[in-house]
């Protein structure tokens, strides 16, 4: 049976460790979730990517023939380090204090509620003597908040991680995320010609050949199909930089370029869009792709995403299908062929803002939802 009063211990615990990314060290969270986990006989493996980056693996064993278990796995995957804590807090972001239903601090929602509530599952359904036929594998991963590089990626990538489905928490009230869009990252370097303020018209200014470009990045309309969960296209200039002093004509200017983009679009065509663009302004430019993540979608009718709305409406809870405008580690499992799905029980609106909180009742009902998920799932 769920607890309440041991998820709040373990959500206040979590709260309570520094796992803040930048700079980014987990040592301390993923020893407090080993040795959790440890303790109700999970089987526990540390994968470390980079000094003080370690990635939680815990895995509670089904009763299948022990390959049969191990390939049809249920993955559980939250993340445990957090966004910086920034300034202007009323409660303290290592506090966890208890106020009016609430947990306050950074990470209750994103994303140590999350795991928490996946914690709490595990334990009751150990409490309990539940006899699970797959694997539960439950990883807690570092540095979601700056790539997954070190964390989700090189699980994947090594084969550490081989689920038959995957289940991301990483949400919020309920929700379940089953479309997102893809990501580029680039910066567009423009390069000029050095001359003297006052006769700028020696040189060849890179700042304003930037604007004009700028200008028509903007203004340029992708081809795309409508999605029913995810609203169009999005263009960013995030950064810009140029220029020696004000008296001297730019010879270099940089800016960086965000672009999220729809199911059915690729990133190569895209960048070959943004290039012919800046090529109308000039030909003295060059273009450094920083990231690209594929978008990702799930078909809603897909039994392992209906498996959890039956699971909540069962429960009296609404399980709303939603797209993720940004990115989420949802994408990188499509390239293993591993369905996959993001849910939680954070609180809306919260999410990296000061003052973070989760509302504990609903992390409460996340954790009997996420229990009774996991014996739905296995019975398939």
């Amino acid at each position: 049976m769920i607890q309440k009063k041991r998820l709040i211990n373990i959500t206040t615990k979590l709260i309570q460790i520094n796992s803040a990314n930048p700079p980014g060290n987990e040592t301390a969270v993923a020893d407090y979730v080993a040795r959790d986990l440890k303790s109700i006989g999970m089987e526990i493996k540390i994968y470390s990517f980079a000094k003080n980056r370690p990635n939680v693996v815990a895995t509670l064993k089904g009763t299948l023939p022990r390959a049969k278990a191990a390939r049809e796995a249920l993955l559980i995957t939250p993340h445990y380090d957090t966004v910086p804590f920034g300034k202007g807090w009323k409660f303290d972001p290592l506090g966890a204090a208890i106020h009016k239903g609430r947990i306050y601090g950074r990470g209750a929602s994103d994303d140590k509620g999350n795991c928490a509530v996946g914690m709490e599952a595990l334990h009751s359904l150990v409490e309990d003597g539940v006899r699970l036929r797959r694997d539960i594998v439950f990883a807690a991963t570092a540095d979601e908040e700056t790539g997954s590089k070190l964390g989700v990626i090189p699980l994947l990538k090594k084969g550490i991680l081989r689920p038959k489905a995957a289940l991301i928490l990483d949400s919020e009230e309920f929700d379940a995320i089953i479309a997102q869009k893809g990501l580029l990252h680039c910066r567009v370097q423009i390069f000029g010609k050095k001359a003297h303020g006052a006769y700028n018209w020696l040189g060849v200014n890179a700042i304003e050949i930037a604007a004009r470009v700028i200008n028509r990045l903007k203004k340029h309309q992708f081809k795309y199909k409508k999605h029913p969960l995810l609203v169009p296209p999005t263009k960013n200039i995030g950064t810009i930089r140029g220029g020696d002093k004000v008296n001297m004509v730019a010879d270099f200017c940089e800016f960086a370029l965000d672009i999220r983009f729809m199911p059915g679009m690729k990133a190569e065509g895209i960048l070959k869009e943004i290039k012919s663009i800046i090529a109308r302004e000039t030909k003295d430019f060059k273009v450094i792709i920083d990231d690209i993540q594929k978008p990702y979608g799930i078909d809603p009718r897909h039994p392992f995403v209906k498996t959890y709305g039956e699971t909540c409406r069962k429960m009296g809870f609404k399980a709303t299908l939603k797209g993720s405008q940004g990115a989420t580690v949802i994408t990188f499992f499509q390239d293993y062929g591993i369905p996959a799905f993001s849910t939680g029980w954070g609180s809306h609106g919260v999410i990296h803002a000061n003052d973070e909180y989760a509302e504990i009742k609903i992390l409460y009902n996340g954790a009997r939802v996420l229990e009774e998920f996991i014996k739905e799932y296995d019975v398939q």
